[in-house]
């Protein structure tokens, strides 16, 4: 027995599919005594881990866009690319709460996460050199994280509805 549950754990480093079908095997056969369960827990773990940054980074893009809208859109023709993304993720969003309904709850906890994230997007974004002019304008320099809000300046409720170019 000890054997088979160290080549489990051999194999998990080789061959991760066949070591998934393994252990799939051995649960449905209900020998658990055989499971590589420390690996397992930790798969089942990193699952919804990654579920979380999806959440987390969808938030993020919408802040930025949000933000850029809110404060760096000078001319009507700009910002147009922005409310697609803003759309996009909020539909990504909605697709990962109606497939795991409870992880609804963590989005409002994660938002200064989702924060800091845009807020370092942001930063980058102005280093490309289509927005070199951009951040001399509103900055006179490239701007820096301190240059951001440090507090999210959005509520979970504006980041899946807040539609700032229907007001104008």
């Amino acid at each position: 027995m000890e054997q088979k549950i160290q080549s489990l754990k051999e194999l998990y480093e080789k061959d991760f599919y066949l070591w998934v079908l393994e252990n799939l095997k051995l649960l449905k056969n209900k020998e658990y005594d055989l499971v590589d369960w420390e690996n397992l827990l930790e798969e089942i773990e990193d699952m919804a881990r990654r579920e979380l940054r999806s959440l987390i980074s969808f938030m993020a893009v919408i802040m930025e866009h949000l933000y850029k809208w809110e404060n760096f859109r000078d001319r009507e023709d700009v910002g147009h690319s922005w409310k697609k993304s803003i759309n996009n993720a909020r539909n990504e969003l909605d697709t990962i709460f109606e497939t795991y309904p409870s992880i609804r709850k963590k989005a409002a906890e994660e938002l200064p996460t989702a924060w800091r994230i845009a807020v370092k997007r942001l930063v980058r974004w102005f280093k490309e050199d289509e927005n070199h002019d951009p951040a001399k304008k509103y900055f006179g320099r490239f701007p820096t994280e301190k240059d951001f809000p440090q507090e999210c300046p959005y509520t979970f409720e504006q980041i899946m509805e807040y539609e700032p170019w229907l007001k104008e």
